[in-house]
């Protein structure tokens, strides 16, 4: 009966996704209805001592502070300087311009954490300059629809910090495991750029030497640097502090959103419209993902109270996988859920579900957990509600058709697969940094 009752459950949340309503709403609602109906009035003490567990988790103060940063420094503008500078230095290349978007997009993803944040900010500056001296319009939304998504895997990033509370893993030990694959993920979308424009020159067209005129080599070269500090040091602060143990990820966003304040002072941007919008965006930002996490810890509650683990172990075991077999299941359900909801949503529903099964094996979790944050790249960009494809769309209205944004984004989400697959065998990219700083 319990099996059965565990079926229904997963069931009505497929069927809950599938009409469109909100997902922590379809999550604790089943949880809710469920439990009345198997326990009664009681279950709902279970769920409260779940919620209470996520209420003194401290790691997650980290999230409204690390969103706080980010909103303040998308309205500080740092990008823009930067990105002006980059494109004049890199511009004489063939595909020097989406190469220079890649490189704005690294350094955002570094101190911003937030894809909407950066795909926008990217969006608004590069598109137009992209597609004024001729870029292939396919090649020029997907670069900024990809490199704007770099922002929930190189640390700092709210993804890292909801993924270590989930898998009860160190947010610390994420941020160092990450930060070489996503600087290999940002190095091969480089490489494709230049490769590509290479091949076909049309793509990506070098500025001609009268518009590179414009700006002297030597003001190119002060301006990328001079830019680059503000960034950098941000980086140092937060991560630093971070690697060397001086301070722990929570402690960490504290820095990162006072250092944060300073530049947007210092950068002129601040006003108190700033300072509302982004206290404002911070709020709906943690709301939206908290109100999940409360919704799925009953969800998950009411799985394994069902015995829902059991069952997929069960299930599992009659597929014959072994141990492989089973992982690369786990991240081919991860890949289609993220062609239809959120990073939030698949964390959420996954974990609990095929953690205690992994757990089983003899997999480093700090390995498994990078795999997958990897992997949920693709969530962004993989149709038909890949977020980033919206943010871009939205910018380039009736210029870029949505047939050409979706085309433009498929080489990137191979080139993620194919960096996933690299982890995958060579571990050792991922458990390095964390080793090396312990």
């Amino acid at each position: 009966m319990m099996e059965i009752m565990a079926i229904l459950l997963f069931l009505g949340l497929i069927i809950g996704l599938a009409t469109g309503h909100p997902l922590a709403f379809v999550l604790g609602g089943l949880a809710t209805i469920f439990g009345l109906i198997g326990w009664g009035p009681q279950t709902l003490n279970i769920f409260i001592n779940g919620i209470n567990g996520i209420m003194n988790n401290y790691t997650l103060v980290a999230i409204p502070l690390f969103t706080f940063m980010a909103n303040l420094l998308a309205g500080s503008k740092i990008a823009d300087g930067l990105f002006e500078s980059l494109r004049y230095l890199f511009g004489r290349l063939r595909g020097g311009i989406a190469f220079a978007v890649v490189i704005v997009s690294t350094i955002l993803a570094a101190t911003t954490g937030v894809v909407g944040a950066s795909v926008v900010t990217m969006g608004v500056l590069a598109i137009p300059v992209l597609l004024k001296y001729g870029y292939n319009k396919s090649l020029s939304t997907g670069v900024v629809a990809a490199g704007g998504t770099l922002g929930i895997l190189i640390p700092p990033s709210i993804m890292l910090i909801v993924m270590g509370a989930q898998a009860s893993v160190s947010v610390g030990d994420l941020f160092k495991a990450t930060l070489i694959p996503g600087l290999l993920l940002a190095g091969s979308y480089c490489i494709y750029v230049l490769f590509i424009c290479w091949r076909k020159p049309e793509y990506g067209p070098a500025l001609s030497l009268e518009e590179a005129a414009a700006m002297p080599v030597k003001q190119r070269i002060i301006g990328s640097f001079v830019n680059l500090v503000p960034p950098l040091i941000l980086i140092i602060a937060v991560l630093g502090s971070i690697y060397t143990g001086v301070a722990t990820p929570t402690e960490a966003s504290g820095v990162g959103a006072f250092v944060a304040l300073l530049m947007t002072i210092a950068y002129r941007r601040f006003t108190l419209k700033v300072l509302s919008e982004a206290v404002y965006e911070t709020a709906k930002t943690t709301a939206m993902v908290l109100i999940i996490m409360v919704g799925a810890t009953a969800f998950a509650s009411m799985f394994m109270a069902l015995n829902g683990v059991q069952l997929i172990q069960e299930f599992v075991n009659t597929l014959g996988f072994n141990q492989w077999g089973v992982f690369i299941l786990m991240l081919a359900f991860v890949f289609i859920l993220g062609m239809f909801i959120d990073w939030v949503g698949i964390v959420m529903i996954v974990f609990p579900i095929f953690m205690p099964l992994i757990q089983t094996y003899d997999f480093n979790m700090i390995w498994v957990v990078t795999c997958i944050a990897l992997l949920l790249q693709t969530s962004f960009l993989t149709p038909p509600f890949g977020h980033a494809l919206f943010y871009v769309k939205g910018i380039v209205s009736e210029k870029v058709s949505t047939a050409e944004i979706y085309r433009g984004v498929i080489p990137f989400i191979t080139i993620i697969i194919l960096v996933l697959a690299i982890i995958m065998i060579f571990p050792d990219l991922v458990l390095w940094l964390p080793n090396a700083f312990k």
